[in-house]
Protein backbone atom coordinates (compact mmCIF):
# COMPACT_ATOMS: atom_id res chain seq x y z
CA UNK A 1 0.00 0.00 0.00
CA UNK A 2 1.72 3.11 -1.04
CA UNK A 3 -0.42 5.55 1.04
CA UNK A 4 2.46 7.39 3.35
CA UNK A 5 2.17 11.29 3.58
CA UNK A 6 2.60 13.73 6.56
CA UNK A 7 0.06 13.51 9.26
CA UNK A 8 -1.31 16.94 10.94
CA UNK A 9 -2.04 16.36 14.54
CA UNK A 10 -6.29 17.17 13.85
CA UNK A 11 -6.45 15.02 10.76
CA UNK A 12 -9.50 12.59 10.65
CA UNK A 13 -7.49 9.14 9.40
CA UNK A 14 -9.18 6.59 7.33
CA UNK A 15 -9.06 2.70 6.98
CA UNK A 16 -9.37 0.79 3.82
CA UNK A 17 -10.55 -3.40 3.84
CA UNK A 18 -11.05 -4.00 0.30
CA UNK A 19 -12.30 -7.61 -1.07
CA UNK A 20 -12.82 -9.21 -4.48
CA UNK A 21 -11.27 -8.52 -8.16
CA UNK A 22 -9.47 -5.70 -9.12
CA UNK A 23 -12.10 -3.68 -10.54
CA UNK A 24 -12.90 -3.17 -6.82
CA UNK A 25 -9.81 -2.52 -5.72
CA UNK A 26 -9.32 0.44 -8.03
CA UNK A 27 -12.73 1.56 -6.64
CA UNK A 28 -10.77 1.71 -3.33
CA UNK A 29 -8.29 3.45 -4.69
CA UNK A 30 -10.32 6.23 -6.15
CA UNK A 31 -12.43 6.17 -2.63
CA UNK A 32 -9.45 7.10 -0.98
CA UNK A 33 -7.95 9.38 -3.09
CA UNK A 34 -10.99 11.40 -2.86
CA UNK A 35 -11.15 11.13 0.77
CA UNK A 36 -7.46 12.27 1.06
CA UNK A 37 -8.01 15.28 -1.60
CA UNK A 38 -10.69 16.14 1.07
CA UNK A 39 -8.47 16.50 4.36
CA UNK A 40 -8.42 12.66 5.54
CA UNK A 41 -5.23 10.48 5.92
CA UNK A 42 -5.01 6.81 5.25
CA UNK A 43 -4.62 4.68 8.70
CA UNK A 44 -2.41 1.16 8.39
CA UNK A 45 -4.57 -0.42 11.20
CA UNK A 46 -8.00 -0.37 13.06
CA UNK A 47 -6.28 0.88 15.79
CA UNK A 48 -5.78 4.86 14.11
CA UNK A 49 -8.82 4.87 12.29
CA UNK A 50 -11.63 7.05 12.88
CA UNK A 51 -13.57 5.04 10.54
CA UNK A 52 -12.95 1.92 8.62
CA UNK A 53 -14.33 1.10 4.88
CA UNK A 54 -14.98 -2.09 4.03
CA UNK A 55 -15.30 -2.71 0.25
CA UNK A 56 -17.55 -6.13 -0.24
CA UNK A 57 -17.40 -8.95 -2.94
CA UNK A 58 -21.15 -10.15 -3.32
CA UNK A 59 -20.69 -12.37 -6.72
CA UNK A 60 -20.67 -15.43 -4.82
CA UNK A 61 -21.95 -16.81 -1.61
CA UNK A 62 -18.56 -17.73 -0.11
CA UNK A 63 -17.83 -14.19 -1.35
CA UNK A 64 -20.22 -13.07 0.80
CA UNK A 65 -19.69 -14.99 3.83
CA UNK A 66 -15.65 -13.51 3.36
CA UNK A 67 -17.39 -10.26 3.43
CA UNK A 68 -20.19 -10.40 6.33
CA UNK A 69 -16.71 -11.82 8.52
CA UNK A 70 -14.23 -8.85 7.36
CA UNK A 71 -17.57 -6.46 8.44
CA UNK A 72 -17.44 -7.91 11.50
CA UNK A 73 -13.99 -8.17 11.90
CA UNK A 74 -13.55 -4.13 11.71
CA UNK A 75 -17.02 -3.73 14.08
CA UNK A 76 -14.73 -5.78 16.60
CA UNK A 77 -11.41 -3.90 16.21
CA UNK A 78 -12.71 -0.24 15.21
CA UNK A 79 -16.43 -0.07 16.12
CA UNK A 80 -17.22 2.27 13.54
CA UNK A 81 -17.43 0.90 10.00
CA UNK A 82 -19.11 2.24 6.61
CA UNK A 83 -19.68 -1.09 3.95
CA UNK A 84 -19.55 -0.10 0.21
CA UNK A 85 -19.04 -2.28 -2.59
CA UNK A 86 -21.27 -5.05 -4.37
CA UNK A 87 -22.67 -6.70 -1.67
CA UNK A 88 -23.77 -3.26 -0.29
CA UNK A 89 -26.59 -3.86 -2.51
CA UNK A 90 -27.67 -6.44 -0.25
CA UNK A 91 -28.43 -4.03 2.93
CA UNK A 92 -30.54 -5.71 4.64
CA UNK A 93 -28.43 -9.34 4.63
CA UNK A 94 -25.73 -6.79 6.18
CA UNK A 95 -27.97 -5.40 8.52
CA UNK A 96 -29.03 -8.20 10.26
CA UNK A 97 -25.67 -9.35 10.66
CA UNK A 98 -24.18 -6.26 11.20
CA UNK A 99 -26.27 -4.04 13.23
CA UNK A 100 -23.72 -1.76 14.18
CA UNK A 101 -22.57 -0.42 10.90
CA UNK A 102 -22.43 3.21 10.34
CA UNK A 103 -23.82 3.03 6.52
CA UNK A 104 -24.03 0.98 3.21
CA UNK A 105 -23.51 2.24 -0.40
CA UNK A 106 -23.24 0.19 -3.53
CA UNK A 107 -20.95 -0.86 -6.13
CA UNK A 108 -18.73 2.03 -7.37
CA UNK A 109 -20.62 4.84 -5.67
CA UNK A 110 -17.96 7.03 -4.82
CA UNK A 111 -19.87 9.92 -4.19
CA UNK A 112 -22.13 7.99 -1.91
CA UNK A 113 -19.29 6.58 0.09
CA UNK A 114 -17.63 10.40 0.41
CA UNK A 115 -20.71 11.88 1.62
CA UNK A 116 -21.13 8.69 4.59
CA UNK A 117 -17.45 9.71 5.78
CA UNK A 118 -18.16 13.14 5.85
CA UNK A 119 -21.16 12.73 7.97
CA UNK A 120 -19.88 10.39 10.33
CA UNK A 121 -16.30 11.60 10.88
CA UNK A 122 -16.55 15.02 9.66
CA UNK A 123 -13.14 16.38 7.95
CA UNK A 124 -11.22 18.92 10.21
CA UNK A 125 -10.64 22.43 8.86
CA UNK A 126 -7.26 22.71 7.57
CA UNK A 127 -5.30 23.18 4.28
CA UNK A 128 -4.44 20.00 4.16
CA UNK A 129 -4.17 19.73 -0.13
CA UNK A 130 -2.56 23.12 -0.07
CA UNK A 131 0.15 22.31 2.01
CA UNK A 132 0.89 18.36 1.29
CA UNK A 133 1.53 17.43 -1.89
CA UNK A 134 -1.19 14.76 -2.77
CA UNK A 135 -0.60 12.29 -5.35
CA UNK A 136 -3.70 9.47 -6.12
CA UNK A 137 -3.36 6.52 -3.69
CA UNK A 138 -2.45 2.59 -5.48
CA UNK A 139 -3.15 -0.17 -3.39
CA UNK A 140 -0.69 -2.17 -5.26
CA UNK A 141 2.52 -1.62 -5.06
CA UNK A 142 4.42 1.12 -7.63
CA UNK A 143 5.53 -0.69 -10.49
CA UNK A 144 2.02 -1.99 -11.81
CA UNK A 145 -1.20 -0.60 -11.74
CA UNK A 146 -5.13 -1.28 -13.00
CA UNK A 147 -6.53 0.63 -15.68
CA UNK A 148 -10.60 0.09 -15.14
CA UNK A 149 -11.88 1.12 -19.08
CA UNK A 150 -15.50 0.55 -18.12
CA UNK A 151 -17.85 -0.31 -15.77
CA UNK A 152 -20.57 -3.41 -15.92
CA UNK A 153 -21.96 -5.52 -18.73
CA UNK A 154 -24.28 -6.36 -21.26
CA UNK A 155 -24.34 -9.67 -21.25
CA UNK A 156 -26.87 -12.18 -19.49
CA UNK A 157 -24.89 -15.44 -18.81
CA UNK A 158 -26.97 -17.90 -16.49
CA UNK A 159 -24.83 -17.81 -13.72
CA UNK A 160 -23.51 -14.35 -13.51
CA UNK A 161 -25.36 -11.29 -11.58
CA UNK A 162 -22.99 -8.64 -12.01
CA UNK A 163 -25.30 -6.73 -14.43
CA UNK A 164 -27.52 -6.21 -11.30
CA UNK A 165 -24.10 -5.69 -8.97
CA UNK A 166 -23.07 -2.80 -11.30
CA UNK A 167 -25.40 -1.96 -14.02
CA UNK A 168 -24.92 -2.42 -18.03
CA UNK A 169 -21.64 -1.51 -19.88
CA UNK A 170 -20.53 2.02 -19.01
CA UNK A 171 -17.46 2.52 -21.08
CA UNK A 172 -15.05 5.94 -20.26
CA UNK A 173 -14.06 8.31 -22.84
CA UNK A 174 -10.76 6.94 -24.39
CA UNK A 175 -9.34 10.30 -23.82
CA UNK A 176 -9.96 10.03 -20.23
CA UNK A 177 -8.22 6.38 -20.05
CA UNK A 178 -4.93 7.26 -21.78
CA UNK A 179 -4.68 10.27 -19.83
CA UNK A 180 -4.93 8.32 -16.86
CA UNK A 181 -2.30 5.74 -18.33
CA UNK A 182 0.00 8.13 -19.10
CA UNK A 183 0.28 9.56 -15.86
CA UNK A 184 0.23 6.20 -14.10
CA UNK A 185 2.98 4.86 -16.27
CA UNK A 186 5.15 8.56 -15.80
CA UNK A 187 4.68 8.48 -12.16
CA UNK A 188 6.66 4.85 -12.28
CA UNK A 189 4.13 2.15 -13.05
CA UNK A 190 6.15 -0.60 -15.36
CA UNK A 191 3.11 -2.68 -16.16
CA UNK A 192 -0.38 -1.35 -16.76
CA UNK A 193 -3.14 -4.19 -16.15
CA UNK A 194 -6.39 -3.35 -18.36
CA UNK A 195 -9.19 -4.30 -16.56
CA UNK A 196 -13.29 -4.34 -17.25
CA UNK A 197 -15.92 -6.72 -17.21
CA UNK A 198 -15.78 -7.26 -20.72
CA UNK A 199 -12.64 -5.44 -22.08
CA UNK A 200 -13.65 -6.75 -26.26
CA UNK A 201 -16.58 -4.60 -25.87
CA UNK A 202 -15.29 -1.40 -24.58
CA UNK A 203 -16.57 2.05 -26.54
CA UNK A 204 -20.20 -0.86 -27.94
CA UNK A 205 -22.05 1.50 -25.10
CA UNK A 206 -20.81 4.80 -26.66
CA UNK A 207 -21.04 3.80 -30.30
CA UNK A 208 -17.51 4.11 -30.29
CA UNK A 209 -17.11 7.77 -30.07
CA UNK A 210 -14.06 9.35 -30.83
CA UNK A 211 -11.85 12.15 -29.04
CA UNK A 212 -9.16 14.03 -29.63
CA UNK A 213 -5.98 12.45 -28.41
CA UNK A 214 -2.43 14.24 -28.92
CA UNK A 215 -3.55 16.03 -31.93
CA UNK A 216 -5.53 13.23 -33.64
CA UNK A 217 -9.05 11.56 -33.14
CA UNK A 218 -9.18 8.10 -31.32
CA UNK A 219 -11.89 5.65 -30.93
CA UNK A 220 -13.20 4.36 -28.19
CA UNK A 221 -12.73 0.82 -29.17
CA UNK A 222 -10.48 -2.25 -27.75
CA UNK A 223 -8.01 -2.25 -30.85
CA UNK A 224 -7.48 1.72 -30.81
CA UNK A 225 -7.14 1.54 -27.22
CA UNK A 226 -4.22 -1.36 -27.14
CA UNK A 227 -2.60 0.39 -30.32
CA UNK A 228 -2.21 4.01 -28.33
CA UNK A 229 -1.65 2.11 -24.85
CA UNK A 230 1.43 0.66 -26.81
CA UNK A 231 2.81 3.80 -27.66
CA UNK A 232 3.47 4.87 -23.97
CA UNK A 233 6.63 5.06 -22.85
CA UNK A 234 8.56 4.83 -19.69
CA UNK A 235 10.50 8.07 -18.26
CA UNK A 236 13.17 6.05 -19.21
CA UNK A 237 12.24 5.35 -22.63
CA UNK A 238 11.26 1.72 -21.75
CA UNK A 239 8.16 0.36 -23.31
CA UNK A 240 5.71 -0.98 -20.51
CA UNK A 241 3.96 -3.76 -20.37
CA UNK A 242 0.43 -3.54 -20.94
CA UNK A 243 -1.85 -6.24 -20.25
CA UNK A 244 -5.57 -7.13 -21.32
CA UNK A 245 -7.86 -8.98 -18.98
CA UNK A 246 -10.98 -9.93 -19.35
CA UNK A 247 -11.06 -10.59 -23.25
CA UNK A 248 -13.98 -12.01 -24.77
CA UNK A 249 -12.73 -13.11 -28.12
CA UNK A 250 -14.90 -11.48 -30.35
CA UNK A 251 -13.61 -11.61 -34.14
CA UNK A 252 -12.02 -8.07 -33.93
CA UNK A 253 -9.26 -9.36 -30.97
CA UNK A 254 -7.40 -10.91 -33.84
CA UNK A 255 -5.70 -7.09 -34.62
CA UNK A 256 -4.38 -6.95 -31.15
CA UNK A 257 -2.01 -10.35 -31.70
CA UNK A 258 -0.27 -8.64 -34.13
CA UNK A 259 0.99 -5.62 -31.87
CA UNK A 260 2.04 -8.64 -29.00
CA UNK A 261 4.44 -9.92 -31.90
CA UNK A 262 5.92 -5.90 -32.13
CA UNK A 263 6.51 -5.86 -28.77
CA UNK A 264 3.92 -3.19 -27.96
CA UNK A 265 1.91 -5.27 -25.88
CA UNK A 266 2.45 -7.97 -23.51
CA UNK A 267 1.97 -11.07 -25.11
CA UNK A 268 -0.69 -12.54 -22.72
CA UNK A 269 -4.70 -12.98 -22.87
CA UNK A 270 -7.27 -13.62 -20.17
CA UNK A 271 -10.31 -14.99 -22.33
CA UNK A 272 -12.89 -15.93 -19.63
CA UNK A 273 -14.08 -19.30 -22.07
CA UNK A 274 -16.20 -20.93 -18.93
CA UNK A 275 -16.93 -23.88 -20.98
CA UNK A 276 -15.89 -25.84 -24.30
CA UNK A 277 -18.90 -27.74 -24.54
CA UNK A 278 -21.37 -26.06 -27.10
CA UNK A 279 -24.16 -27.16 -25.31
CA UNK A 280 -23.13 -25.64 -21.76
CA UNK A 281 -22.15 -22.85 -23.50
CA UNK A 282 -25.54 -22.31 -24.64
CA UNK A 283 -26.97 -23.29 -21.14
CA UNK A 284 -24.57 -20.37 -19.70
CA UNK A 285 -25.49 -18.23 -22.07
CA UNK A 286 -22.24 -17.51 -23.31
CA UNK A 287 -21.41 -14.91 -25.60
CA UNK A 288 -18.88 -15.41 -28.74
CA UNK A 289 -19.21 -19.53 -28.23
CA UNK A 290 -17.55 -20.22 -31.82
CA UNK A 291 -16.74 -23.50 -33.28
CA UNK A 292 -13.42 -22.06 -34.54
CA UNK A 293 -12.13 -20.89 -31.23
CA UNK A 294 -8.96 -23.82 -31.91
CA UNK A 295 -8.00 -22.84 -35.30
CA UNK A 296 -7.82 -19.04 -33.81
CA UNK A 297 -5.61 -20.35 -30.96
CA UNK A 298 -3.66 -21.58 -33.85
CA UNK A 299 -3.77 -18.53 -35.47
CA UNK A 300 -2.53 -16.40 -33.03
CA UNK A 301 0.20 -18.13 -31.97
CA UNK A 302 1.67 -18.34 -35.59
CA UNK A 303 1.49 -14.71 -35.54
CA UNK A 304 2.82 -14.75 -32.05
CA UNK A 305 4.66 -17.43 -31.09
CA UNK A 306 5.31 -16.26 -27.19
CA UNK A 307 1.73 -15.37 -26.66
CA UNK A 308 0.12 -16.98 -22.89
CA UNK A 309 -3.33 -17.73 -22.82
CA UNK A 310 -4.91 -17.70 -19.48
CA UNK A 311 -8.90 -18.75 -18.28
CA UNK A 312 -11.12 -19.89 -16.00
CA UNK A 313 -13.58 -23.06 -16.67
CA UNK A 314 -16.81 -24.10 -14.00
CA UNK A 315 -17.52 -27.58 -13.54
CA UNK A 316 -20.44 -29.39 -12.44
CA UNK A 317 -22.84 -26.56 -14.51
CA UNK A 318 -26.44 -27.40 -13.93
CA UNK A 319 -27.45 -30.41 -17.05
CA UNK A 320 -23.33 -30.81 -17.55
CA UNK A 321 -23.23 -34.51 -18.70
CA UNK A 322 -20.30 -36.48 -18.54
CA UNK A 323 -19.90 -36.28 -22.18
CA UNK A 324 -20.30 -32.65 -21.92
CA UNK A 325 -17.22 -32.82 -19.39
CA UNK A 326 -14.97 -35.07 -21.60
CA UNK A 327 -15.18 -32.58 -23.88
CA UNK A 328 -13.95 -29.97 -22.06
CA UNK A 329 -10.95 -32.28 -21.03
CA UNK A 330 -10.38 -33.12 -24.92
CA UNK A 331 -10.24 -29.85 -25.82
CA UNK A 332 -8.05 -28.67 -23.11
CA UNK A 333 -5.15 -31.02 -24.26
CA UNK A 334 -5.82 -29.37 -27.88
CA UNK A 335 -5.74 -25.90 -26.55
CA UNK A 336 -2.81 -26.15 -24.34
CA UNK A 337 -3.74 -23.19 -22.49
CA UNK A 338 -0.91 -21.60 -20.44
CA UNK A 339 -2.74 -20.53 -17.46
CA UNK A 340 -5.93 -22.17 -16.14
CA UNK A 341 -8.06 -21.78 -12.97
CA UNK A 342 -11.24 -23.61 -12.23
CA UNK A 343 -14.43 -23.36 -10.16
CA UNK A 344 -16.87 -25.66 -9.00
CA UNK A 345 -20.58 -24.13 -10.03
CA UNK A 346 -21.55 -22.01 -7.04
CA UNK A 347 -25.63 -21.00 -7.37
CA UNK A 348 -25.56 -17.11 -6.75
CA UNK A 349 -28.80 -15.94 -5.46
CA UNK A 350 -30.54 -13.97 -8.45
CA UNK A 351 -28.97 -15.97 -10.94
CA UNK A 352 -30.81 -17.72 -14.21
CA UNK A 353 -28.72 -21.01 -13.19
CA UNK A 354 -30.36 -21.64 -10.07
CA UNK A 355 -33.78 -22.56 -12.13
CA UNK A 356 -32.45 -25.30 -14.36
CA UNK A 357 -32.63 -29.16 -13.88
CA UNK A 358 -30.07 -31.80 -13.39
CA UNK A 359 -28.13 -29.73 -10.92
CA UNK A 360 -25.41 -31.61 -10.53
CA UNK A 361 -24.54 -33.65 -7.08
CA UNK A 362 -21.39 -32.07 -5.07
CA UNK A 363 -19.42 -34.99 -5.06
CA UNK A 364 -19.46 -35.43 -8.68
CA UNK A 365 -18.62 -32.09 -9.04
CA UNK A 366 -15.37 -32.27 -6.77
CA UNK A 367 -14.47 -35.64 -9.03
CA UNK A 368 -14.54 -33.60 -12.35
CA UNK A 369 -13.03 -30.44 -10.92
CA UNK A 370 -9.75 -32.79 -9.42
CA UNK A 371 -9.44 -34.16 -12.91
CA UNK A 372 -9.96 -30.79 -14.34
CA UNK A 373 -7.06 -30.13 -12.08
CA UNK A 374 -5.11 -33.27 -12.90
CA UNK A 375 -5.24 -32.53 -16.79
CA UNK A 376 -4.56 -28.36 -16.62
CA UNK A 377 -1.53 -29.19 -14.09
CA UNK A 378 0.15 -31.51 -16.60
CA UNK A 379 -0.45 -29.31 -19.51
CA UNK A 380 1.31 -26.49 -17.42
CA UNK A 381 4.10 -28.34 -15.87
CA UNK A 382 5.27 -29.27 -19.72
CA UNK A 383 4.56 -25.68 -21.18
CA UNK A 384 6.70 -24.20 -18.00
CA UNK A 385 9.23 -27.06 -18.51
CA UNK A 386 10.02 -26.03 -22.25
CA UNK A 387 11.13 -22.85 -21.34
CA UNK A 388 13.71 -24.45 -19.07
CA UNK A 389 17.27 -23.12 -20.22
CA UNK A 390 15.75 -19.76 -22.45
CA UNK A 391 16.18 -16.49 -21.25
CA UNK A 392 13.00 -14.06 -20.80
CA UNK A 393 12.25 -10.59 -19.61
CA UNK A 394 10.54 -10.61 -16.00
CA UNK A 395 9.39 -7.62 -14.20
CA UNK A 396 10.71 -7.69 -10.11
CA UNK A 397 7.96 -7.55 -7.53
CA UNK A 398 10.10 -8.18 -4.19
CA UNK A 399 13.56 -8.63 -3.39
CA UNK A 400 14.80 -10.23 -0.23
CA UNK A 401 17.31 -9.93 2.59
CA UNK A 402 20.56 -11.58 2.18
CA UNK A 403 20.82 -15.33 3.47
CA UNK A 404 23.85 -16.67 5.82
CA UNK A 405 26.03 -17.04 2.47
CA UNK A 406 25.17 -13.40 1.28
CA UNK A 407 23.06 -14.70 -1.46
CA UNK A 408 20.13 -12.82 -2.25
CA UNK A 409 16.85 -13.99 -4.01
CA UNK A 410 14.23 -12.28 -5.40
CA UNK A 411 10.35 -12.70 -6.82
CA UNK A 412 9.64 -11.87 -10.29
CA UNK A 413 6.67 -12.53 -12.88
CA UNK A 414 7.22 -13.49 -16.52
CA UNK A 415 5.32 -11.99 -18.94
CA UNK A 416 3.25 -14.67 -18.78
CA UNK A 417 1.92 -14.34 -15.31
CA UNK A 418 -0.21 -11.58 -14.28
CA UNK A 419 0.10 -10.54 -10.26
CA UNK A 420 -1.95 -12.22 -7.96
CA UNK A 421 -3.86 -15.22 -10.21
CA UNK A 422 -0.81 -16.80 -12.36
CA UNK A 423 2.71 -18.28 -11.43
CA UNK A 424 6.30 -16.35 -10.74
CA UNK A 425 9.74 -16.38 -11.27
CA UNK A 426 11.65 -17.10 -8.72
CA UNK A 427 15.36 -15.65 -8.65
CA UNK A 428 18.93 -16.74 -6.73
CA UNK A 429 21.66 -14.25 -6.82
CA UNK A 430 20.64 -11.37 -8.09
CA UNK A 431 22.59 -8.28 -6.95
CA UNK A 432 22.33 -6.00 -4.34
CA UNK A 433 21.23 -2.99 -6.30
CA UNK A 434 18.20 -4.86 -7.97
CA UNK A 435 14.82 -3.57 -7.16
CA UNK A 436 11.28 -4.20 -7.65
CA UNK A 437 9.74 -2.77 -10.78
CA UNK A 438 13.40 -3.74 -12.74
CA UNK A 439 12.66 -5.35 -15.83
CA UNK A 440 15.18 -8.01 -16.23
CA UNK A 441 16.88 -10.50 -18.66
CA UNK A 442 16.55 -13.97 -16.58
CA UNK A 443 17.71 -17.43 -17.36
CA UNK A 444 15.43 -20.01 -17.04
CA UNK A 445 16.49 -23.42 -14.20
CA UNK A 446 14.40 -25.40 -13.46
CA UNK A 447 10.39 -25.37 -13.17
CA UNK A 448 7.42 -27.46 -11.77
CA UNK A 449 3.36 -26.92 -12.44
CA UNK A 450 3.34 -23.42 -11.58
CA UNK A 451 6.27 -21.53 -10.72
CA UNK A 452 9.74 -21.21 -12.90
CA UNK A 453 13.40 -20.96 -11.39
CA UNK A 454 16.11 -18.91 -12.39
CA UNK A 455 18.86 -16.43 -12.25
CA UNK A 456 19.90 -13.09 -13.96
CA UNK A 457 21.46 -13.55 -17.38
Amino acid sequence: MNTATTILPDQKKIGMVSLGCPKALVDSERILTRLRADGYAMSPDYAGADVVLVNTCGFLDSAKEESLQAIGEAIAENGRVIVTGCMGEEAETIRAAHPAVLAITGAHQYESVVEAVHTHAPPSQGPYVDLIPQPDIKLTPRHYSYLKISEGCNHSCAFCIIPQLRGKLASRRIDAVLREAEKLVAAGTRELLVISQDTSAYGVDTRHETREWKGREVRAHMTDLARELGGLRTPDGQVPWVRLHYVYPYPHVDAVIPLMAEGLLTPYLDIPFQHASPRVLKAMRRPANEAKVLERLKAWREICPEIAIRSSFVVGFPGETEEDFRYLLDWLEEARLDRVGGFRFEQVEGARANALPDHVPEELKEERYARLMEVTERISTERLAAKIGRRIPVIVDEVGEPDEDGDIGATARSQADAPEIDGQVYLRNVPATLASGAVIEVEIEDADAHDLFGVPA
